[in-house]
C-alpha cells in the first residue's frame, strides 16, 4: 500500500458562535473566533490517498486529476470566502476546523474514490499550531 498526499492552500474567514447564548459567552468558549465582525486563517490542506501503483503508470492516482478535484469542489469554494455565509457544504454547520475537515471528506470523498484509488485523510491546519485530521 502506498500513501500520497496532495498540498493546497485557502484563506477564509469564519466565526465560532452558538446563537441562543450572549456574546459573552461565545467569547468565553470561542475567544478570538467569536470575534462578532469574522475573523480569518490562512490554511493549509492535506489530502492522503491510498493504494498501489498502477503498473503502466507507476502513480496510485494522477495528482493532476486529484489538483482539479481539490480546486473545483473545495478550494474555488472556500478560497477568500467567508464559511459560515458563503460556502455551499458549510452551510448550517458550526465551521471549527473539525467540521471543515469532515466537511471536505464529504465533498470529495466519491470522486477521490472513484479514481482507482482510496481517500485515507484530510488534514485541516489551521494555524502553525493547530491541525486536524479526519480518516471518514
Amino acid at each position: 500500500m502506498v500513501y500520497i498526499t496532495r498540498r493546497e492552500h485557502f484563506n477564509s474567514a469564519h466565526k465560532l458562535n452558538v446563537a441562543e447564548w450572549s456574546e459573552e459567552k461565545n467569547l468565553e468558549v470561542f475567544g478570538k473566533c467569536a470575534n462578532p465582525n469574522w475573523h480569518g486563517h490562512n490554511y493549509e490542506l492535506e489530502v492522503t490517498v491510498k493504494g498501489e501503483p498502477n503498473p503502466v503508470t507507476g502513480f496510485v492516482i494522477n495528482l493532476k486529476e486529484l489538483s482539479t478535484i481539490l480546486r473545483t469542489k473545495i478550494t474555488d469554494k472556500l478560497d477568500h470566502k467567508n464559511m459560515n455565509m458563503d460556502v455551499d457544504f458549510m452551510k448550517g454547520v458550526q465551521p471549527s476546523t473539525e467540521n471543515v475537515a469532515i466537511k471536505i471528506w464529504e465533498q470529495i470523498y466519491r470522486d477521490v474514490n472513484a479514481l482507482g484509488c482510496e481517500l485515507h485523510c484530510v488534514k485541516v491546519k489551521e494555524t502553525e499550531n493547530n491541525s486536524v485530521e479526519y480518516y471518514g
